[in-house]
């Protein structure tokens, strides 16, 4: 399997703020580059080109040097919805008034159950 990397569009690029590149991520994790593409292929992370050069990963996906607890299951959820790398981060990121904050700010916040509930929701 290839590891296929979108481009973001630059709104979707100023909702997510800090982003990382691979190698960084790979450095905070404590991993191999090989290892952190890795986790982009069995999207426990996703990433997108920004600009060129090597795939970006929002910064606040990694915490404690992990990936944050309830993104991977968020990201899977997202996916079988039908949403790609791009609108998956959109909707991670897009603020929503009902949670109060974006999915991503309650995930930080262990409210991962929550958003992956939403997240199921979409698919219907």
């Amino acid at each position: 399997m290839t590891l296929s990397v979108a481009q973001i569009d630059r709104e979707t690029d100023q909702l997510v703020g800090e982003w990382l590149t691979l190698t960084e991520v790979a450095r905070r994790l404590g991993l191999s580059a090989g290892r952190a593409k890795q986790l982009l292929k069995d999207r426990k992370l996703i990433g997108v080109r920004r600009g060129g050069g090597e795939p970006q990963i929002p910064a606040v996906f990694l915490s404690d040097g992990d990936v944050l607890k309830g993104l991977p299951g968020t990201l899977t959820v997202l996916l079988d919805a039908g949403y790609d790398d791009v609108e998956s981060l959109r909707w991670l990121f897009t603020p929503d008034d009902s949670l109060p904050g974006s999915p991503v700010e309650a995930i930080v916040a262990g409210r991962h159950t929550e958003v992956k509930r939403r997240a199921q929701a979409l698919a219907f």
